[in-house]
């Protein structure tokens, strides 16, 4: 299942601050769509204000053409889940996998748990008798797959992800790179992906977004990128950066 995401005019302010300033993109059904930029250009922000983990912002997000304010929160829950950057902080220390994985299930009421949950830690790649450890006692890559399989096992419409690779070795990235590009093949779910690393759009995201200082500056698709495209200044700037770091350069006129 995949639903269309639209932001329009999106805006927050902090104080004095303006974070977002009349952010605006839509999202295709099963789009994976990328939102990549410096620390602070507003990426993780937006994610909390489509999963209205934050709710103090002005503008129009729909999901599937209908207003995200709109959604009773449990509706809404059962439709948008999110993948945070930390897998130690994300996870309750003193929870068992097995306690972390039914609480969503229990919440929203849905029968068969076991076998539910079961199916979603295999889903993920992990050991059934994983369901018995804590958080502790798995290592970084393991508690990040815990964390997909939590929020998935509702079977959501669109998945955000904020840096979900970002805390991991490079090796165990791959791993989890690898395993979401096989869930939403399977699936079908629609996702938002934030990241600084440029390869991970280039590997995971059908389109992207590049943000500077709260603002979309340009969408670039994943031709655009291999073909060097971009436009703006700083989105030219940006990839630029990022390829002379991976010792490429495939803009024209560098070398």
């Amino acid at each position: 299942m995949s639903i269309a995401v639209t932001a329009n005019n999106l805006s927050i302010t902090f104080g004095a601050t303006k974070m977002l300033p009349d952010v605006s993109f839509h999202v295709e059904p099963g789009e994976c769509f990328g939102l990549i930029g410096e620390s602070g250009s507003g990426k993780s922000t937006v994610l909390r204000c489509i999963s209205m983990l934050n709710g103090f912002w002005t503008g129009d997000i729909r999901l599937g053409g209908t207003p995200v304010r709109d959604m009773a929160p449990v509706e809404r829950c059962r439709m948008v889940q999110m993948v945070f950057q930390d897998p130690y902080g994300s996870l309750h220390p003193r929870q068992s996998i097995r306690t972390a994985l039914s609480e969503p299930l229990r919440i929203h009421g849905l029968d068969r748990r076991e076998g539910r949950i079961r199916r979603a830690i295999a889903d993920v790649g992990l050991p059934v008798d994983f369901l018995d450890r804590y958080p502790h006692q798995l290592s970084g890559g393991q508690r990040q797959r815990v964390a997909i399989a939590r929020a998935l096992i509702l079977d959501p419409a669109l998945l955000l992800l904020d840096e979900p690779t970002s805390a991991l070795d490079v090796s165990v990235q791959a791993e989890i790179l690898n395993l979401l590009t096989r869930l939403r093949q399977e699936r079908g779910f629609t996702s938002i992906m934030v990241t600084h690393d440029l390869a991970v759009v280039s590997y995971m995201c059908d389109r992207f977004a590049i943000m500077q200082r709260g603002d979309i500056v340009e969408v670039l698709n994943r031709t655009a990128l291999e073909r060097a495209e971009a436009v703006h200044p700083y989105a030219r700037e940006l990839i630029e950066t990022s390829l002379a770091y991976e010792g490429r350069h495939l803009l024209p006129g560098t070398q």
